[in-house]
């Protein structure tokens, strides 16, 4: 009689706490896909630039960087075949990749060029002088 009384009064203990327990509810989801693209090669990792402009896909020898904007590979980072993972340091502009079979870590200093139009503005030089802008912005 003691131990069906424990049980009854543990049944309801259980019952209790299942009652008062707050529910959990699900809501939907609403996705839309962008765009897919075939790369043609096995991508084995990826990695975002921190401003979203760039994702850098990680292919055997090489990476893929996927302009959002233009929207398509912009440019290949021809590598040795071995590494497996990529990441990007976005405050130092580097990809950093590593490979668990030769244990080994390397690091790709990026930098992105771009042409500015100049038909039909003034100019003093050359017409065809390298230009390097500088950008200071860690004004303290």
């Amino acid at each position: 009689m003691k131990k069906s009384c424990r049980e009854l009064g543990i049944f309801f203990l259980v019952l209790v706490i299942w009652l008062l327990a707050p529910k959990f509810v699900y809501s939907e989801i609403d996705w839309t896909l962008k765009k897919q693209i075939d790369l043609n090669v096995e991508p084995l990792d990826i990695a975002t630039s921190t401003d979203g402009k760039f994702i850098f896909v990680l292919a055997i020898g090489e990476v893929l960087v996927y302009s959002i904007a233009e929207g398509k590979i912009a440019n290949r980072i021809p590598i040795d075949k071995d590494f497996d993972r990529v990441t990007y340091a976005g405050k130092n502009n580097v990809l950093i990749l590593t490979s668990s079979s030769s244990k080994t870590l390397k690091i790709i200093q990026v930098d992105f060029l771009f042409d500015i139009a100049l038909s039909g503005l003034p100019f003093k030089g050359p017409e065809n002088a390298a230009v390097t802008i500088a950008v200071f912005n860690d004004y303290q």
